[in-house]
C-alpha cells in the first residue's frame, strides 16, 4: 500500500480536523407520516392536515418533517387507527365508526341532537375526552385532537324523503351502525362503505342515497348525483387524529412539547372551523344547483321523526350500558358551554 509523505498526511489530517470544527452541526430531522382518508387537495387536507404539518415543522425549527398521505394511500379507512397503533403511520386520522365496535363510548356523541354544528360537536367530544370519559378507548395511541363532521342528513338520487315511511325499500349508505339500525327498522337496506367509495356506488346504482354531512357532499362530489336533501339530523360523525405512542415516545422532550402544543381543544376547534366552512359551501353548492330540500325543525320534537330518533338514542344507550348514559347526559350539559 502506498503511503502519503508525512508532511502531506499531516496536512490532510489538519484539513479534515479544521473542516469538522468549521462546519456547522447539522441536526437530523425526524419524519412523521400522517395517514388520513380525505381526498388530496381537499379543503380538509389543505387547511387542516397540511396546515398542521407546516405549523409543526415551523415550531420545531425543522427538526420535525411531516409527510401527509391523503386519500387512504398509506392506510385504508378501516385500518387507519390500527396503523397508528402499529406504527405503520406515525399519525392516523379517520372516523371512529370505520373501526366498528372499538369506540362505543366515544360514539355516544354521534347520537341525534347532541350537537348542531361541527364546532359544537368538536368542543363536546374533546371536552369529554379531556375529562377522562373514554381515555381507555385510546389507550394504545396518543390522541392529538378529536372533532366531528357536523350533523348528517339524508340525500337521495331520485326521490325526496319527507317522512320516515319514505325510506322503505331504499338502499342507503349508512355512516354508522347506529344509523344503519335505524334504516333497517324503517324498511330500508343499510349499506356500509367508506365515504370515498360512495360516489362510484351511487353512480352505478348500488345505493339510492346516503346519510352524510354537507362537507362530505362537497368533498366527495356527491352533490353531482344526489338532488334531494332532507335536513333531519340523524347523527354527527366523530373523527380522530391520533399518534403512535411509540413514535411520540421516541421524540426528545422538546419535540414532544411541540406535538403537545399541536394537540387538544385548540386544534379540535381549528378542525371544526374548516368543517363548518365546508358545510356552508356544500349546502350552498346544492342550493345553487337548484336541488330540492325538506328541513325538519326541532327534529326530536317532530311528531314523525322525533320518535324514530329517540328510539335510536334509547336503544344505543341501553346496548352500550356502563357509562354511556352519564356520557350522554354530560354531552347534553356541555351544549351550554360549547355553543354552536
Amino acid at each position: 500500500m502506498n503511503k502519503l509523505p508525512t508532511h502531506l498526511a499531516k496536512a490532510t489530517l489538519f484539513g479534515v480536523f479544521a473542516f469538522s470544527v468549521a462546519a456547522p452541526a447539522v441536526e437530523a430531522s425526524t419524519t412523521l407520516r400522517v395517514a388520513h382518508v380525505w381526498p388530496g387537495g381537499s379543503m380538509i387536507d389543505r387547511e387542516l392536515f397540511q396546515a398542521w404539518a407546516e405549523s409543526v415543522e415551523e415550531a420545531s425549527d425543522g427538526q420535525l418533517t411531516v409527510e401527509v398521505f391523503p386519500s387512504q394511500t398509506l392506510a385504508k379507512s378501516a385500518q387507519t387507527y390500527e396503523s397508528a397503533v402499529s406504527g405503520i403511520a406515525d399519525i392516523g386520522a379517520s372516523a371512529q365508526g370505520y373501526t366498528a365496535g372499538r369506540f362505543p363510548l366515544t360514539q355516544v356523541v354521534e347520537l341525534p341532537g347532541v350537537s348542531s354544528s361541527a364546532r359544537q360537536g368538536a368542543c363536546i367530544l374533546q371536552s369529554l375526552y379531556d375529562q377522562g370519559y373514554f381515555e381507555q378507548e385510546y389507550a394504545d395511541t396518543r390522541p392529538l385532537f378529536l372533532f366531528t363532521t357536523g350533523p348528517g342528513y339524508l340525500h337521495t338520487k331520485d326521490q325526496l324523503i319527507e317522512t320516515p315511511a319514505d325510506l322503505e325499500g331504499l338502499r342507503l349508505r349508512r355512516p354508522t351502525p347506529v344509523v344503519g339500525d335505524m334504516f333497517e327498522r324503517l324498511g330500508a337496506q343499510a349499506v356500509g362503505m367508506p365515504a370515498p367509495d360512495v360516489f362510484t356506488s351511487m353512480q352505478r346504482g348500488v345505493v339510492d342515497g346516503l346519510s352524510f354531512n354537507w362537507e362530505g357532499m362537497k368533498t366527495f362530489r356527491l352533490n353531482e348525483l344526489a338532488q334531494y336533501h332532507t335536513e333531519v339530523p340523524l347523527y354527527d360523525l366523530s373523527l380522530f387524529a391520533t399518534m403512535s405512542q411509540r413514535s411520540y415516545d421516541s421524540l426528545p422532550a422538546d419535540l414532544q412539547q411541540v406535538i403537545d402544543d399541536h394537540s387538544g381543544l385548540e386544534w379540535s376547534l381549528r378542525a371544526a372551523e374548516v368543517y363548518d366552512e365546508m358545510i356552508r359551501q356544500g349546502r350552498e353548492e346544492a342550493v345553487e344547483a337548484g336541488h330540492e330540500f325538506v328541513v325538519i325543525e326541532d327534529a326530536l320534537e317532530d311528531p314523525e321523526w322525533g320518535p324514530v330518533l329517540q328510539q335510536t338514542i334509547d336503544d344505543y344507550l341501553e346496548d352500550i350500558g356502563g357509562a354511556a348514559n352519564e356520557i350522554y347526559n354530560t354531552a347534553m350539559d356541555l351544549q351550554q358551554s360549547c355553543p354552536a
